[in-house]
């Protein structure tokens, strides 16, 4: 069986209903919602989702980009769960989300190290 044909309708979901799914840590903290995805041109798949973090009503807000593989999705809660804490959320690579970024390899492949993620070969 291939793995086009073990996709059922439970393991798919539309871009447009990840955007705003909640993100909780362990601990059961909300560290915020996903804002955006990122996908891979070539393949088609999710690599990050993008999620806003710190500042106070959108002012210093920053993106972080969470690995896809960081991201467990509770079916019975309808939320993403990360094994992270604020802190380690706090000090993780991001961007201003209110400025020009340039996303390069080496960005994915710090954000890839910073989270232990398997990297991805990654063309700009």
């Amino acid at each position: 069986m291939t793995e086009a044909t073990m996709i059922s309708s439970e393991s798919l979901i539309a871009a447009s209903k990840v955007k705003d799914t909640n993100v909780y840590n362990m601990a059961g903290e909300k560290l915020g919602s996903v804002e955006d995805i990122m996908i891979d041109k070539s393949t088609g798949r999710a690599i990050y989702a993008l999620m806003p973090f710190g500042g106070f009503l959108g002012i210093e807000e920053k993106h972080h980009p969470l690995p896809w593989s960081t991201l467990n999705y509770d079916t019975e809660k309808s939320f993403y769960l990360v094994n992270l804490d604020k802190k380690m959320l706090a000090d993780a690579p991001s961007y201003d989300r209110n400025a020009p970024f340039n996303w390069t390899p080496e960005y994915a492949s710090q954000v890839d190290g910073y989270y232990k993620a398997p990297s991805k070969k990654q063309k700009v």
